[in-house]
């Protein structure tokens, strides 16, 4: 009886042990899973106490259910784009097309086979040929003002002190390099549905990294591809430009309200073209320029700053060093 006790009990044991062995392992794993993260994060220069994520604003920078015009603008561009589509596209097309479908209406009843039983046998009128050819000239004229301003203005130089963003489309996601803060690179993927519901982000238009620029500052975009055709756009501010293998296309971006913006590829790029989303984050210059220290990024005045006061260091050792001799010769005398 004694041995089928022992028995038991070594059974027993044998059952325990590596339950008990992996609820032991399984702390130190987590603990070290926490230190990679915290390592990693710092490793990479972000500093929550820097640079905290902005929440979009519903509706605003993104597309909304059951809209029929265009998404609000916050570009100086993109508001000459929107008047002129609303108050001088939109009334010309309504009235063109209200006219047509009058003249259809009229001819169907007025030359119908009941109340027009001879029918008329004019073939040509001088009159109405100048009519119609002259009055389509006008309307064309009058769109064309505004439209080759706009045009023109789409495609100006970026200004001297403009911010270089370099843009590069992959499949299937974005990198942004920003030559004048240090060269370092941003990656953006989309954002799992659960991970943009937590944030409070529209899915498939969240990204888990931004694009972040100041807010009124021109921004020349050099947009490549890196295997295929993209095209970057961000509709709120009125901005599509393609990226191409082997060419960089620039155009300047703009953006004149603080928020958060969202945008997709535009061209057909493969399987996931519908997956690499564009958020774009705009901030006040000095948030801006904490964004980029956080991600190891340097700001222009940051280096004359670490100068003066290496300067400053400098001169206070030698003062220093210079003072040693006359404190000695002041506690000899």
């Amino acid at each position: 009886m004694t041995h089928y006790v022992k028995a038991w009990i070594l059974a027993l044991g044998l059952i325990l042990t590596p339950t008990m062995a992996s609820a032991q392992d399984a702390q130190p794993e987590a603990a070290t899973t926490e230190t990679a993260d915290a390592a990693e994060a710092s490793a990479s220069g972000l500093d929550p106490a820097l640079y905290v994520p902005m929440k979009p604003t519903p509706g605003v920078g993104m597309p909304v259910d059951g809209g029929v015009d265009f998404q609000p603008q916050v570009s100086a561009t993109g508001k000459q784009a929107l008047w002129i589509n609303n108050i001088i596209l939109l009334p010309i097309i309504t009235v063109i097309s209200l006219f047509v479908l009058g003249l259809l209406f009229w001819v169907m009843v007025r030359f119908r086979k009941g109340a027009n039983p001879d029918p008329s046998k004019t073939t040509h009128n001088t009159f109405i040929e100048i009519i119609w050819t002259v009055i389509p000239v006008l309307i064309l004229l009058v769109i064309a003002v505004p439209s080759i301003s706009l045009l023109a203005k789409q495609f100006e130089p970026a200004p001297d002190d403009a911010l270089t963003i370099k843009v590069t489309g992959y499949q299937w996601y974005w990198g942004y390099n920003y030559p004048d803060n240090g060269d370092f690179e941003i990656i953006a993927n989309m954002l799992p549905e659960e991970e943009a519901d937590a944030r409070g982000e529209p899915f498939q238009l969240a990204a888990d990294n931004r694009m972040v620029i100041p807010v009124g500052k021109p921004v020349k975009m050099l947009v490549t591809g890196a295997d295929v055709i993209h095209s970057f756009a961000v509709p709120a501010a009125w901005f599509k430009i393609d990226a191409v293998p082997g060419r960089i296309n620039e155009k300047v971006m703009q953006i004149d309200e603080v928020g958060v913006y969202y945008g997709q590829c535009s061209e057909l790029c493969g399987a996931r073209h519908g997956f690499m989303p564009i958020t774009v984050e705009v901030l006040p210059e000095d948030k801006f320029n904490d964004w980029v220290r956080a991600n190891g990024g340097t700001v222009k005045g940051d280096e004359s700053e670490e100068a003066a006061d290496e300067a400053a260091e400098g001169t206070t050792a030698e003062n220093t060093t210079d003072g040693e001799p006359a404190d000695a010769a002041a506690a000899a005398n």
